[in-house]
């Protein structure tokens, strides 16, 4: 008679897993083994994909203004002259909204090519010619001020014969000999130079294709998430996506809003005291101001030693200055643009700006902030979940000064404080963690 095998789901399952788990660490070693082919496969791809790569992020920063001029200006246009009876034009009323965004943007290029690098270049050169003087001025003003103590000056103006010998060492031993491979260095930056321009014009068109269909775009993406996901989780997505464009949308628009009133009103008082390299000075106050944390600092440093290299004491005031900016930006001008609080404490700010500038260098340093935020608050999302299928306490200011979570009700129970500053501690400690709360909220 013949046996019919019976399969056992048990085995079944556990053969397919062991299967998985081979299949899996096969292609880890395989992507280990071939992990330099893959990162120049990469790189190809992405310098190929390098124009899309711009259009997206183009459509990303003018889609605010796009669907500002559509739906508050040419679409009401659009029903107005079309009148109750005719059906409006969609078209033209997308083809305008396009149209005048890539204008502005192609406006804010121009403005910022033409009006504020002929004026960097003049002043950077400017820098260049009168360095020795500058150098020179430094070193008689550090001797005038150190005539009371002999040692310290002769020091002093050692260092500076020793910098200035060690400049133009540097500038006729490196830069003229380098000038000998001027026209290779040229033609490479001519390529470079044409093949940027060549991104941002693919860029701008892939732009205007993108924003003139984005509400077919964005129809075709939601049913294929519906589709593959099912609809709770294709909800989920959903608010993740739109929570995560609120987040890097409102910081990006907010730190480029507050870096140019930055950069303006130190433009204005430098221009006021009479400070040398006014523009370029606020310009790189301003450019740094970007980054969180670490901008000021960055941009104080070397505008500080410019204005120092002319005038020490219009330094020292520089610098008075800056301290005075920077707080009334980081306790008035910041939380009114940006809100009174990223989500975040202090500390994770430091630690993503920091990690950021390690993995993507200054992209990182930019960006690290809201991706930081969305994983953050990801994260914080998945612990209150389990937590409440658990049945314990969401709130963080349940586990301050906890003791044990009782086993059969489920609720927390506190510690005993030995004395009254440990009371007001754990007070302190509540008050701070609700606060931080109201602000993620």
């Amino acid at each position: 008679m013949r046996r019919i095998f019976n399969w056992d789901k048990k085995y079944l399952y556990w053969g397919v897993t062991a299967f998985c788990v081979i299949a899996c660490s096969i292609l880890f070693y395989m992507a280990l083994a071939y992990l330099p082919v893959i990162g120049t496969a990469l790189k190809a791809l992405g310098k190929i994909l390098s124009p899309f790569i711009w259009g997206l992020i183009i459509t990303y920063l003018l889609s605010p203004l796009y669907n500002g001029l559509y739906q508050g200006f040419f679409l009401p246009l659009a029903e107005k002259l079309a009148g109750k009876k005719k059906k409006p034009s969609t078209g033209l009323a997308k083809a305008l909204s396009v149209l005048l965004s890539i204008i502005v943007f192609l406006a804010m290029i121009t403005a910022l090519v033409y009006l504020i690098i002929p004026q960097l270049y003049a002043s950077i050169e400017t820098i260049v010619n009168n360095s020795p003087s500058y150098m020179e001025k430094l070193s008689e003003w550090s001797r005038n001020m150190l005539t009371n103590y002999p040692e310290l000056r002769d020091f002093v103006t050692e260092k500076f014969e020793e910098i200035n010998t060690n400049l133009f060492s540097w500038v006729r031993e490196t830069i003229l000999p380098g000038l000998g491979s001027f026209v290779s260095n040229l033609t490479a930056g001519v390529y470079y130079f044409i093949r940027a321009v060549y991104n941002i014009v693919i860029g701008i068109i892939v732009s205007a294709y993108l924003l003139s269909n984005m509400e077919a775009a964005s129809a075709r993406a939601k049913r294929l998430c519906y589709c593959v996901l099912g609809v709770e989780r294709a909800e989920k997505l959903r608010r993740a996506i739109r929570f995560t464009d609120k987040t890097f949308m409102g910081f990006i628009n907010g730190k480029l809003l507050d870096s140019a009133i930055i950069g303006l009103i130190c433009y204005i008082v430098c221009a006021i005291l009479k400070m040398p390299y006014a523009l370029l000075v606020s310009v790189i106050i301003g450019v740094t101001n970007i980054i969180p944390f670490f901008g000021p600092l960055i941009g104080a440093i070397p505008s500080a030693f410019i204005i120092l290299l002319v005038d020490p004491i219009k330094c020292l005031i520089f610098v008075i200055f800056i301290i005075i900016l920077q707080q009334i930006d980081g306790n008035i001008i910041g939380p009114k643009i940006l809100g009174s609080s990223i989500g975040i404490n202090g500390f994770w700010v430091m630690f993503s700006i920091i990690l950021g500038a390690g993995l993507f260098s200054f992209w990182g340093m930019l960006l690290g902030v809201p991706v930081f935020v969305v994983i953050y608050t990801g994260i914080n999302i998945l612990v209150e979940r389990r937590l409440r299928k658990h049945d314990l306490p969401v709130e963080p200011e349940n586990y301050v000064d906890l003791d044990h979570i009782d086993p059969v009700t489920r609720e927390p129970v506190k510690r005993i404080p030995e004395d009254e500053d440990e009371k007001e501690l754990a007070e302190e400690v509540k008050n701070e963690i609700k606060e931080e709360n109201t602000a993620e909220k």
